[in-house]
């Protein structure tokens, strides 16, 4: 039997739960040609190809049911048919509960607390910022707790009660305190991303069964 192409959590008929490495894209870049799409390295491409079982006229595939950032690990789920993926995100609070880890700059004097704002994804920067125009972006409310304090860094585990892009990393920069290795938002230049998604709790909407899928972080805790 062949071994996954990415260390897989858990698989059944429904769904199948990654630990992605950093480094790599969930899904394809802005490419025209689906040659081009299908043939970029993209945890989604590299799943269609597992689920396929090497088959290349298979007509299974894999459907996105959220994304982790590039440089971003951890935990991550795909759904196999295009209308549970739908009713996944449609119930995506209801239905699931996500746990990051991340290290920041600076040292955090709170043990915990809220951002809270309407974050919108500027399409000429590629950068994605709060606004003070409730219309003009998205809810986003990013829950933290303080778990260390070490060399002018803290590191904090994270709970999302939405899943915008980059959120986490906006807070935090927002608040003064960027992602450990987030140049894109103001943050040092460092070996990876500090941002790690560590657990995935999640009631399966056809079996009802709950589940919580977890993900060692991929650097040491001083």
């Amino acid at each position: 039997m062949r071994p996954p192409p990415l260390p897989i959590l858990y698989e059944d008929r429904d769904l199948v739960v990654i630990d992605k490495p950093a480094g790599l894209l969930t899904t394809h870049t802005r490419l025209s040609g689906r040659f081009a799409r299908e043939s970029q390295l993209t945890a989604e491409n590299l799943l269609n190809d597992w689920v396929r079982k090497g088959q290349a006229k298979s007509r299974n595939r894999v459907w996105l049911v959220h994304r982790l950032d590039r440089e971003t690990s951890g935990v991550m789920m795909f759904a196999k048919s295009e209308a549970l993926a739908d009713r996944i995100r449609d119930d995506w609070n209801v239905l699931t509960e996500k746990r990051y880890i991340a290290r920041v700059e600076g040292e955090l004097v709170e043990e915990c607390g809220v951002f809270e704002s309407y974050l919108r994804d500027d399409p000429k920067t590629m950068k994605v910022s709060s606004v003070s125009d409730p219309k003009l972006g998205k809810l986003a409310r990013t829950e933290w707790r303080r778990l260390s304090v070490a060399k002018g860094t803290t590191l904090v585990e994270v709970n999302l009660k939405s899943g915008r892009k980059n959120q986490i990393r906006v807070h935090f920069s927002e608040a003064g305190h960027p992602v450990v290795g987030d140049t894109k938002y103001g943050g040092k230049r460092a070996s990876r991303l500090y941002l790690h998604s560590t657990g995935l709790a999640f009631r399966h909407p056809v079996t009802g069964r709950s589940f919580n899928w977890v993900s060692p972080l991929p650097w040491r805790v001083d």
